[in-house]
């Protein structure tokens, strides 16, 4: 049987509008005309025979129709998106697409994916490099990950240990840090916004407690480490990530560094955990990793 759905240019032209609030920037996103778009939500309010906008000054504001069309609008063409991306990766080679925190594509992954070439020049690695908040919503195949409590229980029971993590506190060599007895003090704590219970855990398993008087805040943990470079405070970081830093004498780590239980895991975030180039690239990660400090 036919299926009764609208064109698929109404429904890219009713998401943009919809996300942006205005035909004009949605027209400006689509690289299309003003007049174009307008005729293109207007034909898909047509086709469903309800408005789906009201006018908001001199913008769109959704109704409670579109309000409800938007999410599983926006969830389909997402996953076109994501399936039309990988069937043309993986006819121009198997491929595997990685989610995983810009912090660690930029300080780790992207520095040492040419061995992964070296040893899989078949085959392609696409990235997501993505806040812990929004690591979910990339059309991943797989998520590196060391804080897993957020994610379904089926993905954590699928989800593979591939290396141990070392967590600690570092701040910049002239800011002062004091460690007396089992409380470490110091003026500010540097939080990532996504993942503040690191500061619970590190304090569990290092057997320390943190006084501060202050708290700075911020989404990636590249931003952390910045803020601890510049002075800013204390932030708690994966020792991988900041290895180069303490080497050059950017920063160091009063405390040291223990050890995560969890480790860090590949974790599925599709069906495709089992293909060539997803075992791949989960088996010389795991290598790679092994190698490092």
């Amino acid at each position: 049987m036919a299926r009764r759905l609208p064109p698929l240019a109404s429904l890219k032209a009713f998401e943009a509008a919809a996300r942006l609030g205005s035909v004009t920037r949605a027209a400006e996103e689509l690289g299309r005309t003003h007049g174009a778009v307008s005729r293109q939500v207007r034909a898909l309010q047509d086709f469903a025979g309800i408005a789906l906008f009201e006018k908001a000054g001199t913008g769109l504001r959704l109704n409670a129709s579109g309000e409800a069309l938007l999410p599983v609008v926006t969830q389909a063409l997402d996953q076109l998106e994501a399936g039309w991306q990988r069937v043309l990766d993986d006819a121009r080679a198997p491929s595997v697409h990685v989610a995983c925190s810009a912090t660690f594509a930029m300080r780790w992954l992207v520095p040492h994916l040419a061995g992964f070439y070296r040893r899989h020049p078949d085959m392609h690695v696409r990235l997501s490099m993505t806040s812990a908040r929004e690591i979910r919503h990339q059309g991943a195949d797989l998520i590196v990950a060391w804080d897993r409590a957020t994610y379904p229980e089926r993905d954590q029971a699928r989800s593979i240990r591939v290396a141990d993590v070392a967590f600690g506190p570092v701040c910049a060599p002239d800011y002062r840090v004091a460690i007396k007895g089992r409380r470490l003090t110091c003026a500010t704590r540097i939080l990532h916004e996504y993942t503040s219970r690191a500061w619970s855990l590190w304090q569990a398993h290092a057997g320390l407690a943190v006084a501060n008087t202050a708290e700075l805040s911020f989404p990636h943990t590249h931003l952390c480490i910045e803020a601890a470079v510049a002075g800013l405070g204390v932030a708690l970081v994966e020792r991988r990530m900041v290895r180069d830093d303490i080497a050059q004498g950017r920063l160091v780590a009063p405390a040291g560094f223990v050890a995560f239980a969890d480790g860090l895991a590949i974790v599925p975030a599709s069906e495709r955990l089992e293909t060539p180039a997803a075992k791949a690239f989960t088996a010389w990660i795991a290598d790679e990793l092994a190698d490092g400090p």
